[in-house]
């Protein structure tokens, strides 16, 4: 074996060992009832709970850089101190511990992990083949009962390169055939033999939902719905369901037996309501999120953040007004007719909305190894009109507004004391073309550097591929 693929083997099996040790957002999962606990579950019990624990580290103290903070604010030649998987302080002239690890970052920049949103990594893993196909359940409109977790292979190649993009945390979410895909989950970007060693501990569900094309070409021909009134019936018909059953699960009582058996899609749209798994909606037009609006007022749930939304810059201020977040890409657009009227300038529009959330997420195992690229064709096409972004509000877009929408920015998104040690040390400007990711830490532990191969994670997958093309040729 290579030295080169016996290094990575061993860092691999060492970081395996570590790692495998609402609108309520700071609300963690109810833990699953014992066994014996003839009482009914709560509705966002976890059967599958965390297993996440930090990789220990050894204080680290980032010295001289750059430093974009993730809430607006930009400082020079500062430090920033990372001590027990948290921000210890930020600033000049920090004092570190003794055993502190010092890096020398002068001219360099560092910004807190980037978070996706929007992925599908695990669930349509690389190589993409169709026994890798696991992430709609194609089996009927509404399947709120399915977890994209379930379908997560943690060997997806695609995890290590979006971790040598700077991404440190990401949101799987089940695909758009349905109206209702299921619920999506939050990984922090480690490597792990299970998805349990790598689901973010704390962090809220979310709910897949899509209206659109998608639903109505997938089931045109299979029953309906056929048409968009057809998709909002279906809406409508899946939460008239849900609070019903949320009204007979409360009026009876967590020990009645009255409550009846336990049903995992009306579960999740139950707790759905009760504001504890957030919704993520794709969506393109800007009429459907409207409507969209409309039905989570009629039955009291909450849109956490449209995805796609080509067309939010046409309701911008209604999505500011409302708190509704807008994952959106730099300049996808075209390639469907709901998605006919983009504009380069869309997340710019909703970003400058006073109180607009916008957010950069990919929908793509290559554009997650380049958000900042993304964030920067964005920066440019503003500049483009005269409207100014400076690096220290555009990183929002990849890290403090995306943690917003998924319930976890009271723990990570932001650098402040406190807060996950998610961070990344870039050689300059993030948003320059030769940007590259250097160091990335989650939790304080340095799991990915460039210039040292042990700390270029590979999937088991990959592992003696080089080996065997080698023999081939």
């Amino acid at each position: 074996m290579h030295k080169t693929a016996l290094a990575a083997a061993c860092t691999a099996l060492l970081l395996t060992a570590c790692a495998s040790t609402s609108s309520k957002p700071s609300k963690p999962a109810t833990a699953a009832p014992a066994s014996g606990d003839k009482k009914p579950a709560a509705l966002t019990a976890d059967a599958y709970p965390s297993t996440y624990k930090p990789v220990p580290s050894a204080p680290v103290l980032l010295s001289g850089a750059t430093v974009l903070d993730g809430l607006g604010k930009r400082l020079e030649s500062a430090d920033v101190l990372m001590a027990e998987g948290k921000i210890v302080a930020i600033g000049s002239g920090i004092s570190a511990p003794e055993n502190a690890i010092r890096v020398d970052a002068r001219g360099k920049w560092v910004t807190p992990g980037l978070i996706d949103v929007h992925s599908h990594l695990g669930v349509y893993p690389s190589p993409t083949v169709s026994a890798h196909s696991d992430g709609n359940e194609m089996t009927a409109p509404v399947t709120a009962q399915v977890w994209a977790e379930h379908s997560i292979w943690p060997q997806d190649p695609g995890f290590a390169t979006a971790l040598a993009g700077g991404v440190t945390s990401l949101q799987i979410l089940p695909g758009s055939a349905n109206l209702i895909g299921g619920r999506g989950v939050t990984l922090k970007n480690v490597y792990s033999t299970t998805y349990q060693g790598m689901k973010f501990p704390g962090a809220p569900w979310g709910l897949k939902m899509a209206c659109g094309e998608n639903p109505k070409r997938v089931y045109g021909s299979r029953g309906g719905p056929s048409t968009r009134m057809g998709n909002i019936a279906g809406f409508r018909a899946a939460f008239i369901e849900a609070a019903e059953y949320l009204k007979k699960h409360h009026t009876a009582g967590e020990s009645s037996k009255d409550a009846g058996k336990r049903d995992l899609k009306q579960e999740t749209l139950a707790a759905t309501i009760n504001g504890d798994i957030l919704v993520h909606n794709h969506c393109y037009r800007a009429d459907e999120m409207a409507i969209m609006l409309d039905l989570a007022r009629e039955f009291g749930f909450r849109i956490s953040a449209f995805h796609h939304g080509v067309e939010a810059y046409k309701l911008a201020d209604r999505l500011a007004a409302e708190g509704v977040c807008a994952a959106l890409w730099a300049d996808w657009w075209g390639f469907k007719m709901e998605s006919f009227d983009g504009i380069q300038e869309n997340l710019l529009l909703v970003d400058r909305a006073p109180g607009g959330c916008a957010i950069v997420h990919s929908d793509s195992a290559e554009g997650i190894q380049r958000l900042n690229q993304e964030a920067a064709k964005i920066i440019a096409n503003g500049r483009r009109i005269g409207i100014d972004t400076p690096p220290e509000h555009a990183i929002r877009w990849l890290t403090s507004n995306a943690a917003k929408s998924m319930g976890i920015d009271h723990l990570t998104g932001s650098l402040a004391p406190g807060k996950m040690a998610d961070v990344v040390l870039w050689n300059g400007n993030p948003f320059s073309s030769y940007a590259l990711a250097e160091q990335v830490y989650i939790d304080g532990a340095k799991l990915y550097d460039r210039a040292d191969a042990r700390l270029q994670p590979q999937s088991d997958f990959l592992l003696g591929q080089d080996l065997m093309q080698g023999e081939a040729r």
